[in-house]
């Protein structure tokens, strides 16, 4: 038999019990887009919490230091000379909250001390206006940066044109000169200031909260930290003992690691909790395969006896197995993925504010391929069965089957 011949009559058994085939394709439906909706969301999470994040960001070095009297603006420079080699660029922040007016309305702020480089750092990205430069930053200018949360919180609307209009802090006037996107928000949003600004003007000190660097293209990330942390608890005089209450040095590359280790643990546990119904599929697979089986002995029997071989027999009904299943594998991907676009849609309008953090799936070729090896496996795993022992039928006491 021909595979043409071998591919007409295989639908032409499966359609002659559309009920019993819908139903059946209906289980591999299911764990495929378990499967599929597990992975495109995965994908999707993922790449929101890492966000843009970049082989420069992958390069990146985060130092926090609570020690007394903590690393002042002069450790900084200091900082900056003995580490000239290892890094691109370093640059220092410090953070607190503070009361800021628009005229209008009040807001309570996280308002962070930064330096220029801070916004290639972290990645902001501006919605309007520039950041801070080097000027502002040299001189303790009065300006600020805002992001689209404070700028809801202070004007209503996070589109609202703010550059050039004034806040008040501590009854002074600041100029807007920017709205910056990215670096995560928190309360009623964050106000970038001059690092110099906040130092001289708010806070009366001149301590660094925290040190960011970019390292250069080539060096060890891991190899830098730990000479940093050695420098750190050797300039600010910080007892080794005591070194990891007040010192912490964070390398995202590290971070990087540990989040793509967590979600694919999170991933496979998903998918295995994903292919149990996989497995219930496959049992109706086999389940339906002996019913017709049951159904077609003297169907079997008058075809063994008009020349069909066993072989013949056993291609036949497996062929049928691996229909239903390449059928319901691809219903299952189409369901699976527009199914996590529509969850995680929902899911990124309920938790964010912003269109351009929405949660949106990811899937690659490699996902699809697997998805759909699965189903060819399922269809010869739980039609063999069926297959063979259709085969083996007594082509004589078939006949007599009634």
């Amino acid at each position: 038999m021909s595979f043409k011949d071998l591919l007409h009559e295989t639908f032409d058994a499966l359609l002659a019990n559309r009920g019993r085939s819908l139903l059946t394709v209906l289980g591999i439906v299911i764990g495929i887009a378990a499967v599929i909706a597990m992975t495109a969301m995965i994908g999707g999470i993922k790449v929101s919490m890492m966000g843009d994040l970049g082989l420069e960001q992958a390069r990146l070095i985060t130092a926090n230091c609570w020690s007394e009297p903590g690393m002042q603006l002069r450790d900084v420079d200091a900082f900056r000379e003995a580490f000239a080699d290892d890094f691109d660029f370093i640059t220092a922040t410090n953070s607190g909250y503070g009361k800021v007016s628009s005229g209008a309305k009040e807001a309570d702020l996280s308002m962070t001390g930064v330096q220029p480089n801070y916004a290639q750092a972290m990645q902001l990205k501006l919605a309007q206006g520039r950041f801070i430069n080097d000027q502002e930053s040299s001189s303790a200018a009065l300006v600020a940066v805002l992001d689209e949360t404070a700028v809801k919180s202070l004007f209503g609307n996070p589109n609202e044109q703010v550059v050039g209009k004034t806040l008040t802090i501590d009854s002074q006037t600041y100029s807007i000169v920017g709205v910056a996107v990215g670096g995560g928000s928190y309360g009623s949003g964050t106000a970038y200031l001059p690092l110099s600004t906040v130092a001289q003007r708010i806070s009366g000190t001149s301590n660094v909260g925290t040190v960011l660097g970019i390292v250069r293209e080539g060096h060890d990330v891991d190899a830098v930290a730990a000479r940093m942390r050695a420098w750190m608890i050797e300039t600010l005089r910080i007892p080794e003992d005591e070194a990891d209450n007040y010192l912490w040095i964070q390398t995202m590359k590290a971070m990087i690691e540990e989040v793509n280790s967590v979600m694919s643990a999170f991933q496979v546990l998903l998918t295995s909790v994903a292919s149990i119904s996989l497995a219930v599929g496959g049992i109706g697979i086999m389940n339906m395969m002996l019913t017709n089986v049951t159904e077609r002995i003297r169907e079997i029997g008058l075809r063994k006896a008009l020349g069909a071989r066993s072989r013949d027999i056993t291609r036949q009904f497996l062929l049928e197995s691996v229909v239903l299943c390449l059928v319901g594998g691809v219903i299952g991907i189409l369901v699976g993925y527009f199914g996590s676009y529509a969850f995680l849609g929902l899911a990124g309008g309920l938790f964010f504010s912003s269109g351009d953090t929405a949660l949106k799936p990811v899937i690659d070729l490699s996902s699809v391929l697997t998805a759909t090896l699965i189903c060819v496996g399922i269809g010869v795993l739980f039609g063999w069965y069926p297959a063979r022992r259709a085969a083996k039928l007594d082509p004589v006491e078939s006949l007599h089957y009634q």
